[in-house]
């Protein structure tokens, strides 16, 4: 028996690559007879391509609108475009036109989630539930991301942070801005305060606040994840929502609190400070609780206390707020 499907997939012809630029089949062919024959006339490019004179008249009308073909003049007819030039050309227009499209997928995507939510506002938000199917929806939020994500980042802390970390980076490296507010009380972990430096030094920009509205997750504006668990009820359950007057709200949420944030800073250089001191500035500049800073330390209270006076004498300040002032304006926190 003759397989017949696949005689005509294998004898189906190769797609063309002028088709990438808008060029059919005939038109590739009469442009072909041009560069080949550039003295004939219409009848003897059909007679070449084997189609009529009428049909190559409208073909060099069409090659003449796409820039590989010049107008006939007084020295003679239609002459081809050096196709090294005409070529790029109409390349470069493709990707401008390109260019365009994807301008306003943005736009068109806007549109498209708003008729889906008129047509199912239940669309709005999507609930996560198990540790898998959060870790999941996480790495496709981060592998979404194209211009920036905000984060809110406050206990509890109901799944690993290493693989999000890790995502962060990548994040990073693909050039996508990472805002992150931590609450003070988050960096009174000191696996937490080391991982939020490590991502400062790779290009996080972070901000403390005493503490955070919500806990969040924001990619470019257009999707949140929110969790609705807390470590008193266990397990892993989070809100997905997607883009919509919520997330614009979150946004705005975000920049008022990062107005109102302080910077987590980059270590200092060696000469400035001692280890002690530069840890003890940037805890400082966190806004941590003596009792946190001084278990940070491996201090007591009074320890620590005598350190942050002799701090304030060194810069002259009188209290802990001239201290951080002065201590920014030197490039320590």
């Amino acid at each position: 028996m003759v397989n017949t499907a696949h005689d005509t997939a294998r004898q189906a012809p190769a797609a063309s690559p002028w088709s990438a630029v808008g060029v059919s089949a005939l038109d590739e062919l009469v442009y072909q007879s041009i560069l080949h024959q550039p003295d004939a006339d219409t009848a003897g490019w059909a007679l070449l391509t084997g189609t009529s004179p009428d049909r190559v008249r409208a073909s060099c009308e069409r090659l003449l609108a796409l820039g590989l073909l010049q107008p006939p003049d007084s020295m003679g007819g239609l002459r081809a475009v050096d196709p090294r030039v005409a070529i790029r050309a109409l390349i470069r227009r493709r990707e401008t036109e390109s260019e365009l499209l994807a301008a306003t997928a943005g736009e068109m995507a806007t549109a498209y989630e708003a008729g889906l939510l008129r047509e199912e506002p239940s669309r709005l938000v999507e609930v996560v539930e198990g540790e898998g199917a959060n870790a999941a929806r996480l790495e496709e939020l981060y592998a979404h991301a194209e211009h920036e994500v905000c984060l809110f980042d406050t206990p509890p802390y109901l799944a690993p942070r290493t693989p999000q970390l890790d995502l962060q980076a990548d994040l990073l490296s693909r050039g996508v801005v990472y805002r992150a507010i931590y609450a003070a009380t988050a960096l009174e972990d000191p696996d937490v305060l080391f991982h939020a430096w490590k991502m400062v030094e790779l290009g996080e920009q972070a901000r403390v606040l005493p503490s955070v509205p919500v806990k969040m997750l924001l990619v470019d504006g257009r999707r949140a994840m929110l969790p609705l668990t807390t470590s008193e009820a266990g397990g892993y359950c989070a809100a997905v929502v997607r883009h919509s007057a919520v997330t614009e709200a979150l946004q705005k949420l975000f920049e008022l609190a990062w107005q109102q944030a302080t910077p987590l800073g980059l270590p200092v250089g060696d000469g400035e400070l001692s280890e002690g001191e530069r840890m003890l500035t940037r805890l400082l500049a966190a806004g941590m609780k003596d009792e946190a800073v001084a278990r940070h330390l491996g201090v007591s209270l009074r320890t620590l206390r005598r350190r942050v006076s002799e701090l304030q004498d060194r810069l002259g300040a009188a209290s802990r707020f001239q201290l951080g002032v002065r201590a920014a304006q030197l490039g320590w926190v």
